[in-house]
């Protein structure tokens, strides 16, 4: 067959394949938005998978074109490859589509915006981490069967699957922190500990459960703030979870005020506030004294509210209103700061330490015992006496005696 035929045939069956892909794409879109005036799932599959399945068709068409029309050589090799590589990659595309579309239809049943969702958070925890498990698998097969379609990889493969035992060991351990995060992923999604939109205190920080992947978790904090923790942090680190079992929470609201307070008065004024809200859910209202020491007598109210944020609002709602209450009706109950003025006095009572015991005089034990020793003790006068005045003298010599004052010494026989 001529070359210029040859073309000219490929061209009428490209554009055969064209119009084929449109029909077909046509009569499905047709049925499907029929459909969907029962059930509305048709609508969302055709939002989802209508760009990949039209390319999809359209390759697959081109393709069967292209062997029908050209001769074999050896470039004809080297086109079906290319086709092959491509429906590969499109069917891929549009399985993972296929995936997002199944995904919807399951979270549609399932709504978040309601108080008691936790059947619900979970069902969409496990459908996110069963979504992205089976993209993460598709586009490794896909990436596989990519490789497979190149002879020299066709040997390559063989070689490692010969060998699977020691790259596994190898993978095992080069991967050992991502794995570990993958098989936490799927630990949280269905061992039901922590779920999508739970609220939940990591880090000293309060917020909610934004998002749950393989790897990691991200937690919206309450300031806007995203904390992104590894999959392992929820499965080795303790955490709280307000919300597990049940959305309803309680709180306390505390108060220091002076001992003149009334609990009853404020006891009745608590029923009061809390009429006046739609923020408490009616299930628990107390008011205790709960210490009495230091001065200041310690008040604590308990409220409840259907969630972590309503009950924040509740508790400044409550602390705001009683603070109002106690400034109008109640002053005396304003703690209070009291000091006692007192005149400094002598402290008698603490004994003097003398550092000397000899210089102990006759009164002590006190700060006036010096005073009194000195009334009844004073100097005394005494004569000096030269050191051998007292010695015995050897005979034949006079003792030498004290001069005494206005007389002369005795001379010395």
């Amino acid at each position: 067959m001529p070359l210029e035929r040859t073309w000219i045939v490929f061209a009428i069956a490209a554009v055969a394949a064209l119009v084929a892909a449109i029909v077909i794409t046509a009569a499905i879109a047709l049925a499907l938005r029929l459909a969907a005036r029962r059930r509305g799932w048709p609508s969302a599959l055709v939002r989802r998978v209508r760009l990949p399945f039209r390319i999809f068709l359209v390759v697959v068409l081109l393709w069967v074109a292209v062997g029908l029309t050209l001769p074999a050589g050896d470039w004809a090799a080297l086109v079906d490859q290319l086709f092959l590589i491509a429906t590969i990659a499109v069917g891929a595309w549009l399985v993972c589509a296929f995936a997002v579309f199944v995904e919807d239809v399951a979270l549609a049943r399932y709504t978040i915006d309601r108080p008691d969702n936790r059947v619900a958070r979970r069902a969409r925890t496990q459908v996110l981490i069963l979504r992205r498990l089976a993209m993460a698998v598709v586009i490794v097969l896909a990436f596989g069967a990519i490789l497979l379609t190149f002879p020299g990889a066709q040997a390559v493969g063989a070689s490692v699957l010969a060998s699977a035992g020691v790259v596994s060991i190898i993978a095992g351990l080069a991967a050992q922190s991502t794995l570990g995060n993958v098989f936490a992923g799927m630990q949280i999604a269905f061992s039901d500990a922590v779920r999508v939109d739970d609220v939940v205190i990591v880090e000293n920080e309060w917020g909610r459960i934004e998002e749950i992947t393989l790897t990691y978790v991200v937690v919206h904090i309450w300031d806007d703030r995203r904390m992104v923790l590894p999959s392992t942090y929820f499965t080795s680190t303790p955490f709280q979870n307000w919300t597990r079992r049940n959305s309803e929470l309680l709180g306390s609201v505390e108060f220091d005020l002076d001992w003149r307070v009334t609990p009853a008065e404020m006891r009745a004024e608590l029923e009061r506030v809390l009429a006046r809200t739609d923020l408490w859910d009616q299930r628990v209202s107390v008011l205790q004294v709960t210490d009495a020491v230091g001065g200041y007598v310690r008040v604590r109210i308990l409220v409840t509210a259907i969630d972590a944020p309503t009950l924040f609002d509740l508790r400044c709602f409550v602390r705001e209103e009683m603070i109002a209450w106690l400034y109008r009706s109640s002053p005396q109950s304003i703690p209070r700061s009291r000091v006692e003025l007192r005149e400094e006095e002598d402290d008698i009572s603490a004994p003097v330490h003398v550092a000397d015991p000899e210089a102990v005089g006759l009164f002590h034990g006190d700060r006036g015992a010096e005073g009194r020793a000195s009334m009844f003790t004073g100097p005394i006068r005494t004569t000096d006496v030269l050191p051998d005045a007292t010695r015995p003298a050897p005979k034949g010599e006079w003792p030498e005696r004290a001069a005494r004052p206005g007389k002369p010494e005795r001379p010395a026989p």
